[in-house]
């Protein structure tokens, strides 16, 4: 049985930063968001999954159309309390791309799923940065003039959606913005979700996807939260995309995983010894169920099993953080 959230989206938002190859944010407003609230003995679900690259079906090289489909329809399904996209939802930041979205995740908005993204480099694509910015606010109108933002995910979770096309350092506004929401949290939180495009932690490639590698700006993020974890009892996860894969890595208490499988062409990985996932299924076009109960939080990878007729689900990997 489907457990009934009310959203009233989101709080704290920042007040503006640098980009690295977008404008800089509008001033944001402060708003309060009313966190859901699962019966008792019902977990809390959430899915968080990216690099959809919604686009023209015709176009099959960029982003698979069957499995993009495949796998909004088993979302939707699930019902989730909450959807996160970690960036490249469209193709490209153009009308059409949106237009594109609209009409395949019908069914999210007839289920009546809460849809929160993170900014990524696709979005900035094909358009003037500005333009793209202001179709991607036009394409989600309860985030306008943020590009980051917080909300509650339940008692016990507070996400942050985070921007990787502004700075991370120390100085910078979303670097401040930050500072002052991981400095309030309410004290029930005890898992601090991120979700954002770039990956801070991921398998090192050498060769073309050597260009998907962690860059300075999101390594210096996964050092602010390796030291928030130590000094606090936080369990962080954080979950980003850009590579079109799955990766699962565990630095002290910050959970690092790479959920690029939305339906983008997708990538093979050289994996190294500390990925804990070393599966070499592939491709893994797949999304990530959270499930809060008690005081664990669970986390499946389901993966859309290649092959013709109907879609085929298998869960990958799966691991609990108490």
């Amino acid at each position: 049985m489907r457990v009934q959230f009310l959203y009233a989206m989101t709080v704290a938002l920042a007040l503006g930063g640098c980009a690295t190859h977008a404008p800089a944010p509008a001033p944001g407003r402060g708003a309060t968001a009313t966190a859901p609230a699962a019966g008792a003995g019902v977990p809390l679900r959430f899915i968080v999954y990216g690099d959809t690259r919604f686009t023209d079906p015709r176009e099959i090289q960029a982003s698979s159309p069957q499995a993009r489909r495949a796998l909004v329809e088993r979302i939707a399904a699930e019902a989730p309390a909450a959807l996160f996209v970690d960036g490249d939802l469209p193709w490209h930041g153009v009308d059409a791309d949106y237009g594109v979205f609209a009409e395949e995740t019908a069914s999210w908005r007839a289920a009546g799923i809460p849809v929160h993204p993170a900014l990524g480099n696709h979005e900035f694509a094909g358009c003037e940065p500005a333009t793209c910015l202001e179709r991607w606010w036009s394409a989600f109108p309860e985030l306008r003039g943020r590009r980051w933002y917080a909300l509650p995910v339940g008692p016990r979770v507070q996400a942050l959606v985070l921007d990787s096309t502004s700075s991370f350092l120390p100085g910078e506004p979303q670097r401040a913005w930050l500072d002052a929401q991981t400095a309030s949290l309410p004290p029930s939180v005890r898992f601090l979700l991120v979700v954002l495009h770039h990956p801070p932690v991921a398998d090192l490639q050498t060769g073309p996807q050597a260009s998907h590698n962690p860059r300075p700006n999101e390594r210096a993020l996964a050092d602010y939260l390796d030291a928030l974890a130590a000094r606090t009892s936080l369990r962080v996860v954080v979950v980003a995309g850009h590579i079109h894969n799955y990766e699962r890595f565990a630095r002290g208490a910050v959970t690092y995983l790479v959920s690029g499988g939305g339906g983008a062409h997708p990538y093979p990985v050289v994996r190294g010894a500390d990925d804990l996932f070393q599966s070499d299924e592939f491709p893994n076009y797949h999304y990530l169920r959270f499930e809060v109960a008690d005081r664990t939080l669970s986390v499946q990878m389901v993966r859309l099993v290649p092959g013709d007729g109907e879609p085929q689900w298998r869960t990958e990997d799966q691991f609990t953080i108490p």
